[in-house]
């Protein structure tokens, strides 16, 4: 459907430039994910796979934290294996 894609472009797009504007790093993905979800809540509660909005809220649960932890882990390891 052209038009919902349409929308769910300018949206993010407007979302982002708005976050670049007042210097706030925001996730294009994020923002993709939500706009289109918008999108399909304008069609009703149904027309969203809640199934897989449930499972990119658990993914960005997860990932913040691991990511977090991660890069700590390997800033340490390096500076143990660094000469």
């Amino acid at each position: 459907d052209p038009p919902a894609g349409f929308a769910a472009d300018l949206g993010s797009g407007a979302v982002i430039l708005g976050a670049t504007l007042w210097g706030l790093p925001v996730s294009t993905t994020h923002v993709i994910s939500s706009s289109i979800t918008g999108v399909g809540l304008t069609r009703g509660k149904g027309a969203v796979h809640w199934s897989t909005v449930g499972k990119i809220l658990l993914a960005w649960l997860f990932t913040l934290p691991a990511s977090a932890a991660l890069g700590a882990a390997f800033y340490f390891l390096c500076l143990a294996l660094a000469p």
